[in-house]
């Protein structure tokens, strides 16, 4: 199976950012940034986009495909 990995939360510690304050830049809700920040939601591409925007990274240092088993 193949997974989508973040390191929102590891980034958000990194600025300074809090979940509010990361989806007012995203332009999406707090419960969406804690969602992908916990794997339980995936990004579109335009989200996973913009995301990456706000940290000045890119996309592949934010977000990363791995296969775990099942």
């Amino acid at each position: 199976m193949i997974v989508l990995k973040n390191r929102l939360k590891e980034l958000r510690a990194r600025d300074n950012i809090n979940q509010t304050q990361m989806a007012q830049l995203a332009g999406v809700s707090r419960q969406t940034i804690s969602l992908i920040e916990r794997g339980e939601y995936t990004p579109s591409v335009l989200i996973a986009l913009k995301i990456a925007h706000v940290f000045q990274e890119p996309l592949e240092n934010v977000f990363s495909i791995v296969e775990e088993e099942e």
